[in-house]
């Protein structure tokens, strides 16, 4: 890619500072003076990969229980506080992190600031609507046994961790679920909603003093008399055996996913981004091109790549007819067994590069992209990476950096296959 194909608009970077309070919570800001809102999102270092031993899904719940009673809010006035001044609320949480994130006018921002350290350090748990929450939880967990999709990755998941918690289904089981108590909240929250694993962080139409002014005041007051959970992340990959599974399911399409893990490497970065590119993304993809247009097999096929503290996942997926299953399968394992030097050529690394960085600078112009990039980059690399240098390092992988990464995550070992096959019709 020449340095010279894409050119940055003056001022879509922002202003990015980086600060810690005086409790070590640390706080990322992108001051951008174009857009009239701001978007803050407090990160928590926990996901379900915390979630202890008969509780799978207690990260999720907290997620859901905080928004039930925090401070002196109820669920109701919860609901309503961001809405009725033309804001909103989310919430969502991985494998790894919990995020809980309002968009706002820059009017509001204390406001938003009160709400959001209510959730994050003054939960309630209500006993009463605790008990109806679950009932919602499971409503998500039913909602997901209805999508094929979800359950064969999930399965993948399960297969592929086996009983490490990465296997684990982020939503938790409807006997998990049930089995969670008041105590089992606190003490999720008290061992892992510690200052140290907090991030803050705000983009959009706002100061750097302020978001500190505002994170030192409403973020305080942490029960200390809890110890913080010591996070040992670490994934044994010996543990890890590759496997080919297919069972029958009460589904109308066969769902095809293969997938292989490494040990996570941060050289490889750049070069599994534009692996997963060149493979899987987008209408000009390798197998969108080979299972969907060159032969019509799929609707739907692409890669995923899944990055976590101590292993990396690349995923390939294909939804098609039973009698076309053996043929996808067939193109997706000729594909990953291409020669390392030879799997991408130059031409696509270059292109693949382009659409890369493209995306990149166009996800500069959403505030919610520009918050989360800023604290992942925080959470897993320790410092916020400017665009700049991330579309430099693109520009910087080498045909020999590609060709290292296939060999590590494709050939290192047989990548491993799950097929739910569709009923057959009788009739």
């Amino acid at each position: 890619m020449k340095s010279s194909a894409i050119q940055l608009m003056p001022g879509i970077t922002g202003t990015l500072d980086t600060d810690r309070t005086s409790g070590g919570i640390r706080v990322v800001t992108d001051s951008v003076s174009h857009v009239e809102s701001v978007t803050i999102g407090a990160w928590i270092n926990a996901g379900s990969r915390e979630d202890p031993e008969n509780r799978s899904g207690l990260a999720h719940f907290v997620e859901h229980a905080v928004f039930k009673g925090a401070g002196s809010r109820d669920y109701l006035s919860i609901a309503r506080c961001m809405e009725d001044v033309g804001g909103y609320i989310d919430a969502w949480t991985t494998k790894e992190n919990t995020c809980i994130c309002i968009r706002c006018l820059k009017p509001h921002i204390e406001l938003a600031f009160s709400l959001l350290s209510d959730l994050v350090c003054r939960p309630g748990f209500p006993a009463g609507e605790i008990e109806k929450e679950k009932e919602v939880v499971i409503e998500e967990i039913q909602s997901v046994n209805d999508s094929p999709e979800e359950m064969v990755f999930e399965e993948f998941d399960r297969l592929s961790f086996g009983h490490h918690p990465l296997g684990h289904a982020i939503l938790g089981t409807e006997e998990s679920i049930l089995a969670i108590t008041a105590d089992d909240l606190r003490t999720f929250m008290h061992s892992n909603y510690t200052p140290e694993n907090i991030v803050i962080s705000a983009a959009g139409c706002t100061v750097h003093e302020e978001i500190m002014r505002l994170t030192e005041h409403h973020f305080s007051g942490f029960d200390t008399s809890f110890s913080p959970l010591r996070k040992t992340r670490n994934f044994a990959m010996a543990g890890y055996h590759p496997f080919n599974v297919h069972s029958v399911q009460p589904i109308y399409q066969t769902q095809v996913v293969s997938g292989s893990i490494t040990e996570r490497d941060n050289s490889d970065f750049y070069s599994l981004l534009l692996l997963n590119t060149v493979l899987g993304g987008g209408m000009s993809s390798r197998f969108n091109l080979e299972l969907r247009e060159k032969h019509p097999l799929a609707y739907n096929a692409y890669t995923s790549l899944t990055l976590y503290d101590d292993v990396s996942m690349f995923n390939v997926y294909a939804g098609t007819d039973n009698r076309n299953a053996s043929r996808a399968l067939d193109i997706i394992s000729a594909v990953l067994a291409e020669p390392a030097a030879s799997m991408i050529s130059p031409e696509e690394l270059e292109t693949a590069k382009t659409k890369l960085a493209g995306a990149m600078i166009m996800g500069m112009e959403k505030m919610s992209r520009r918050m989360s990039r800023n604290a992942r980059d925080l959470i897993y690399f320790d410092r916020v990476i400017p665009l700049e240098e991330k579309i430099h390092s693109l520009e910087a992988v080498t045909p020999e950096d590609m060709n290292r990464t296939i060999t590590r995550m494709f050939h290192a070992h047989q990548p491993s296959y799950l097929v739910f096959e569709a009923e057959e019709d009788d009739e």
